[in-house]
Protein backbone atom coordinates (compact mmCIF):
# COMPACT_ATOMS: atom_id res chain seq x y z
CA UNK A 1 0.00 0.00 0.00
CA UNK A 2 1.35 3.40 -1.11
CA UNK A 3 2.18 5.36 1.65
CA UNK A 4 2.25 9.77 1.74
CA UNK A 5 6.01 10.92 1.44
CA UNK A 6 7.91 13.81 3.20
CA UNK A 7 10.56 13.56 1.08
CA UNK A 8 12.42 14.40 4.47
CA UNK A 9 15.45 12.30 6.67
CA UNK A 10 13.96 13.06 10.04
CA UNK A 11 12.65 10.79 12.52
CA UNK A 12 9.36 12.73 13.03
CA UNK A 13 8.42 12.89 9.20
CA UNK A 14 8.64 8.67 9.04
CA UNK A 15 6.68 8.63 12.21
CA UNK A 16 4.04 11.01 10.44
CA UNK A 17 4.52 8.71 7.20
CA UNK A 18 3.22 5.58 9.65
CA UNK A 19 1.00 6.94 12.46
CA UNK A 20 0.26 10.09 10.91
CA UNK A 21 -3.09 9.33 9.00
CA UNK A 22 -6.52 10.15 10.80
CA UNK A 23 -7.80 7.54 13.12
CA UNK A 24 -4.48 5.30 13.31
CA UNK A 25 -3.31 6.88 16.84
CA UNK A 26 -6.80 6.23 18.29
CA UNK A 27 -6.34 2.73 16.79
CA UNK A 28 -2.90 2.80 18.70
CA UNK A 29 -4.19 3.85 22.26
CA UNK A 30 -7.50 1.13 21.72
CA UNK A 31 -4.38 -1.83 21.34
CA UNK A 32 -2.39 0.10 24.11
CA UNK A 33 -5.11 -0.94 26.49
CA UNK A 34 -5.43 -4.11 25.43
CA UNK A 35 -6.12 -6.36 22.21
CA UNK A 36 -9.06 -6.77 20.24
CA UNK A 37 -10.94 -7.80 17.72
CA UNK A 38 -12.09 -5.82 14.52
CA UNK A 39 -15.78 -5.78 15.76
CA UNK A 40 -14.44 -4.59 19.41
CA UNK A 41 -12.12 -1.48 17.30
CA UNK A 42 -15.43 -0.50 15.62
CA UNK A 43 -17.46 -0.12 19.00
CA UNK A 44 -14.29 1.62 20.26
CA UNK A 45 -13.83 3.84 17.79
CA UNK A 46 -17.79 5.21 17.43
CA UNK A 47 -17.65 7.21 14.18
CA UNK A 48 -14.88 5.19 12.13
CA UNK A 49 -15.86 4.62 9.02
CA UNK A 50 -15.23 0.62 8.56
CA UNK A 51 -13.27 0.90 5.07
CA UNK A 52 -10.82 3.66 7.19
CA UNK A 53 -10.25 0.92 9.98
CA UNK A 54 -9.39 -2.12 7.76
CA UNK A 55 -7.48 0.23 5.79
CA UNK A 56 -5.07 1.77 8.85
CA UNK A 57 -5.00 -1.74 10.31
CA UNK A 58 -3.40 -2.66 7.04
CA UNK A 59 -1.31 -0.24 6.93
CA UNK A 60 -0.42 -0.67 10.61
CA UNK A 61 0.34 -3.89 9.84
CA UNK A 62 2.78 -3.43 6.82
CA UNK A 63 4.48 -1.06 9.07
CA UNK A 64 5.12 -3.73 11.65
CA UNK A 65 3.27 -1.84 14.35
CA UNK A 66 0.00 -3.95 14.38
CA UNK A 67 -0.14 -7.93 14.04
CA UNK A 68 -3.04 -10.68 14.04
CA UNK A 69 -2.78 -13.00 16.93
CA UNK A 70 -5.51 -16.23 18.04
CA UNK A 71 -7.83 -14.74 20.58
CA UNK A 72 -6.87 -16.64 24.09
CA UNK A 73 -9.52 -19.23 25.21
CA UNK A 74 -12.28 -18.98 25.96
CA UNK A 75 -12.64 -16.61 22.87
CA UNK A 76 -12.42 -17.86 19.30
CA UNK A 77 -11.00 -15.90 16.40
CA UNK A 78 -8.40 -13.31 15.78
CA UNK A 79 -7.00 -10.46 17.77
CA UNK A 80 -5.49 -7.10 16.55
CA UNK A 81 -2.57 -6.13 18.69
CA UNK A 82 0.51 -4.09 19.06
CA UNK A 83 3.90 -5.66 18.06
CA UNK A 84 7.39 -4.80 20.25
CA UNK A 85 7.82 -2.38 17.45
CA UNK A 86 3.83 -0.30 18.38
CA UNK A 87 4.61 -0.88 22.27
CA UNK A 88 7.10 1.41 22.05
CA UNK A 89 4.67 4.67 20.88
CA UNK A 90 3.30 4.68 24.32
CA UNK A 91 5.50 6.73 25.75
CA UNK A 92 4.67 9.13 22.75
CA UNK A 93 1.12 8.63 23.44
CA UNK A 94 1.12 9.38 26.69
CA UNK A 95 3.13 12.69 26.04
CA UNK A 96 0.55 13.57 22.99
CA UNK A 97 -2.09 12.76 25.91
CA UNK A 98 -0.80 14.90 28.38
CA UNK A 99 -0.62 17.86 26.38
CA UNK A 100 -3.82 17.34 25.13
CA UNK A 101 -5.74 17.41 28.46
CA UNK A 102 -4.34 20.45 28.67
CA UNK A 103 -6.64 21.33 25.58
CA UNK A 104 -10.05 20.04 26.75
CA UNK A 105 -11.60 22.47 28.84
CA UNK A 106 -14.61 21.51 30.75
CA UNK A 107 -16.11 17.68 29.95
CA UNK A 108 -19.54 18.49 28.10
CA UNK A 109 -22.86 16.03 28.68
CA UNK A 110 -22.58 13.99 25.84
CA UNK A 111 -18.57 13.93 25.38
CA UNK A 112 -17.55 9.75 25.05
CA UNK A 113 -15.03 9.09 27.55
CA UNK A 114 -13.19 5.80 25.58
CA UNK A 115 -12.31 3.04 28.31
CA UNK A 116 -8.86 3.41 26.88
CA UNK A 117 -8.16 7.04 27.63
CA UNK A 118 -8.82 6.04 31.56
CA UNK A 119 -5.97 3.19 31.39
CA UNK A 120 -3.77 5.81 29.28
CA UNK A 121 -4.55 7.95 32.47
CA UNK A 122 -3.64 5.31 34.87
CA UNK A 123 -0.38 5.28 33.02
CA UNK A 124 -0.09 8.98 32.48
CA UNK A 125 0.29 9.85 36.14
CA UNK A 126 1.99 6.83 37.37
CA UNK A 127 4.73 7.69 40.16
CA UNK A 128 7.17 5.28 39.73
CA UNK A 129 8.83 6.76 43.09
CA UNK A 130 5.68 6.52 45.23
CA UNK A 131 5.30 2.99 44.09
CA UNK A 132 8.91 1.28 44.54
CA UNK A 133 8.84 -1.77 46.04
CA UNK A 134 5.09 -2.07 46.30
CA UNK A 135 2.89 -4.86 45.25
CA UNK A 136 -0.52 -4.68 45.24
CA UNK A 137 -3.68 -4.79 42.61
CA UNK A 138 -7.20 -2.61 41.65
CA UNK A 139 -9.72 -2.88 40.01
CA UNK A 140 -12.05 -0.16 39.30
CA UNK A 141 -15.61 -0.22 37.93
CA UNK A 142 -17.38 2.42 36.60
CA UNK A 143 -20.91 1.85 34.94
CA UNK A 144 -20.00 -0.51 32.73
CA UNK A 145 -16.50 -0.06 32.67
CA UNK A 146 -13.89 -2.23 34.27
CA UNK A 147 -10.46 -1.37 34.53
CA UNK A 148 -7.43 -3.16 36.94
CA UNK A 149 -4.19 -1.79 37.75
CA UNK A 150 -1.43 -4.19 39.08
CA UNK A 151 1.59 -2.69 40.36
CA UNK A 152 4.49 -5.51 41.11
CA UNK A 153 7.55 -4.67 42.64
CA UNK A 154 6.76 -0.98 41.46
CA UNK A 155 6.20 -1.87 37.98
CA UNK A 156 2.62 -0.79 36.32
CA UNK A 157 0.68 -3.51 34.65
CA UNK A 158 -2.97 -2.05 33.31
CA UNK A 159 -5.66 -2.16 31.29
CA UNK A 160 -9.64 -2.68 30.18
CA UNK A 161 -11.23 -5.35 32.04
CA UNK A 162 -11.27 -7.45 35.49
CA UNK A 163 -8.07 -7.88 37.07
CA UNK A 164 -6.04 -11.02 35.87
CA UNK A 165 -6.40 -12.40 39.26
CA UNK A 166 -7.90 -11.94 42.41
CA UNK A 167 -7.09 -7.91 42.80
CA UNK A 168 -6.94 -6.69 46.56
CA UNK A 169 -8.95 -3.59 46.66
CA UNK A 170 -12.71 -3.35 44.44
CA UNK A 171 -13.15 0.22 43.78
CA UNK A 172 -16.70 1.01 42.57
CA UNK A 173 -17.73 4.80 41.13
CA UNK A 174 -21.14 5.60 40.85
CA UNK A 175 -22.02 6.99 37.86
CA UNK A 176 -24.69 6.88 35.12
CA UNK A 177 -21.85 7.50 32.32
CA UNK A 178 -18.39 6.55 32.50
CA UNK A 179 -16.64 8.97 34.14
CA UNK A 180 -13.40 10.89 32.95
CA UNK A 181 -10.23 10.12 34.26
CA UNK A 182 -10.33 13.41 36.99
CA UNK A 183 -14.20 12.61 38.31
CA UNK A 184 -12.95 9.15 38.82
CA UNK A 185 -9.47 10.31 40.78
CA UNK A 186 -11.83 12.87 42.73
CA UNK A 187 -14.69 10.12 43.88
CA UNK A 188 -11.17 8.39 45.29
CA UNK A 189 -9.53 11.05 46.87
CA UNK A 190 -12.71 12.34 48.50
CA UNK A 191 -13.56 8.57 49.47
CA UNK A 192 -16.94 8.42 47.73
CA UNK A 193 -16.74 5.40 46.80
CA UNK A 194 -17.66 1.58 47.48
CA UNK A 195 -15.14 -0.91 48.51
CA UNK A 196 -14.31 -4.01 48.84
CA UNK A 197 -10.81 -5.20 50.50
CA UNK A 198 -8.88 -3.13 52.43
CA UNK A 199 -9.37 0.68 52.64
CA UNK A 200 -5.83 1.59 53.78
CA UNK A 201 -5.28 0.59 49.93
CA UNK A 202 -7.51 3.28 48.61
CA UNK A 203 -5.38 6.09 49.91
CA UNK A 204 -2.04 3.71 48.40
CA UNK A 205 -4.26 4.04 45.07
CA UNK A 206 -4.26 7.64 45.31
CA UNK A 207 -0.58 8.28 46.40
CA UNK A 208 0.62 6.13 43.59
CA UNK A 209 -1.35 7.47 40.85
CA UNK A 210 -0.69 11.24 41.63
CA UNK A 211 1.96 12.82 38.86
CA UNK A 212 5.56 13.41 40.87
CA UNK A 213 5.57 17.23 41.59
CA UNK A 214 8.25 18.80 39.17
Amino acid sequence: MRRKEFGQYCGLARALELIGERWALLVIRELLARPGRYTDLLEDLPGIPTNVLSTRLKELEEAGIVERRIAPAPQRGVVYALTEEGEGLEAAVLTLARWGNTQLGEHQPGDLVPPSSLVMGLRATFNRDAASGLTASWELRAAEVVLHAVVTDGHLTSGVGPAPTEPDLVVTIAADAVPTYREIMQAIKSGAVELSGPKSLLATFARVFTPQST
